[in-house]
């Protein structure tokens, strides 16, 4: 005969979780989510974690942190990273949700507040928001203004950022009854684990050395140090702003933007083989062979061309400042300036405004963009490696300037910069 268990395990286990802490139910959510996750995983890669079988096809990368919001509190949940291709699990996080809901919440208020051009009335109806209400697009803006405005100040606790890269974009804004140009101004960086990430967003009237300095004082407060290298297009501003909060960091001129001005001194007939000649410097496996092959591309420019010589003579410290680092990572430093890729982006969805009803709007939508795309980095592989990154930290610490060297190396920097 069977005896009949007295207490119903279902029963009490329902009666502990009533009575139980809220720090206990926050462990017990994270624990079972963190399980599911790695199941996920497992399945996705062939084969369990750390066992080996002849069906595995992906292995484990380690994890990326990531805050999920429930009725228990905020979870600090682990999604696993792969080495090859990306893990996302759709039914826990909701890919490009911020940017989507920004860009709604953007041009519903242009709706709303009747600078909506024919155009505007047709976008805003295709994305379903012809009903949105005042208050309802106000309580979104909120929900999303809290999200940029937490990501936009986090303090930068994962460097150092042995490369940063800068960049400006001109943005249409109606302010004071007309429509006015702003410069909203990105910049992005490596951090210690080689990760690209989002550094911050700022906005300015004017894309000015005031407007620099204020940005980069803040990403310095926030905790960006130690820098090597910035990428970043010749504005005197922009490479002003550099040498006064970032002393210790070369100055790279933006490979894309300095092919750009130099086609401006250059005539259309002779472009295609002075853009060749250009590509040639780049191509070479050795810092003695890029100097090399500089000076041959100089030594046949003055005889045909000699004011695109003397203009490529002038810039040559800033265009190859990425030879004093390891070859491994040269690619990645000069290469089109590594900010396009995420400008195009950023344009793909507030060209869709065109013209924005604030300031506060720009930062919204771009900061949405920006967030999402710092998360997919975050799941990627990594940047740069481990190993050249070291090396490349290296270079930095084998010789500290001192402070009159600095102003020296600063001043020159700036002449350089305005004379481009």
């Amino acid at each position: 005969m069977t005896a009949t268990p007295s207490i119903d395990p279902a029963v009490f286990l329902h009666e502990q979780l009533a009575q139980a802490s809220p720090d206990l139910m926050r462990e017990l959510l994270t624990t079972f989510v963190n399980a599911l996750l790695s199941a996920q995983a497992d399945s996705v890669c062939g084969a369990g974690y750390g066992s080996r079988s002849a069906d595995r096809v992906n292995s484990r990368n380690g994890y990326r942190r990531r805050d999920l919001d429930t009725r228990a509190g905020t979870l600090e949940v682990a999604i696993p990273k792969l080495r090859e291709g990306s893990f996302f699990p759709e039914w826990l996080l909701e890919r490009h949700r911020r940017a989507e809901a920004a860009l709604t919440t953007v041009v519903a208020t242009c709706y709303l507040l009747g600078v909506s051009t024919r155009r505007m009335d047709k976008l805003v109806r295709s994305l379903g928001i012809t009903g949105l209400s005042k208050s309802q697009v106000s309580v979104m803006a909120k929900d999303l203004d809290e999200q940029v405005a937490a990501f936009r100040t986090r303090p930068l606790n994962d460097g150092p950022y042995t490369f940063v890269a800068a960049d400006a974009l001109t943005m249409k804004v109606r302010e004071a009854g007309r429509v006015v140009k702003v410069a909203v101004m990105v910049a992005t960086g490596v951090n210690a684990e080689g990760y690209r990430e989002v550094l911050g967003i700022h906005t300015a009237t004017t894309e000015s050395a005031a407007g620099w300095l204020s940005f980069f004082r803040d990403l310095t407060a926030r905790g960006l140090q130690d820098v090597a290298l910035v990428t970043s297009d010749a504005h005197a501003g922009l490479v002003e702003a550099i040498g006064a909060t970032l002393p210790n960091a070369s100055w790279q001129r933006c490979r894309t933007h300095y092919a750009a001005n130099l086609m401006a001194v250059t005539p259309k007939s002779q472009w295609g083989w002075v853009k060749a000649l250009l590509h040639s410097v780049y191509d070479q496996p050795d810092t003695d062979s890029v100097n090399a092959q500089f000076d041959r591309v100089l030594e046949g420019l003055y005889d045909k061309l000699p004011a695109v010589a003397e203009h490529l003579e002038l810039a040559r410290a800033d265009i190859l400042a990425f030879t004093v680092f390891p070859k491994e990572i040269w690619r990645q430093i000069w290469s089109n300036n590594p900010n396009e890729r995420l400008n195009r982006e950023i344009r793909r969805r507030t060209d869709v405004v065109g013209i924005f009803p604030n300031r506060e709007a720009i930062i919204r939508l771009v900061g949405a963009v920006l967030a999402e795309q710092h998360d997919e980095w975050a799941e990627q592989r990594r940047y740069l490696g481990l190993e050249a990154l070291a090396k490349a930290r290296a270079v930095l610490t084998a010789r500290t300037p001192d402070h009159d060297e600095l102003e020296e190396a600063n001043t020159d920097l700036i002449a350089r910069a305005i004379t481009a």
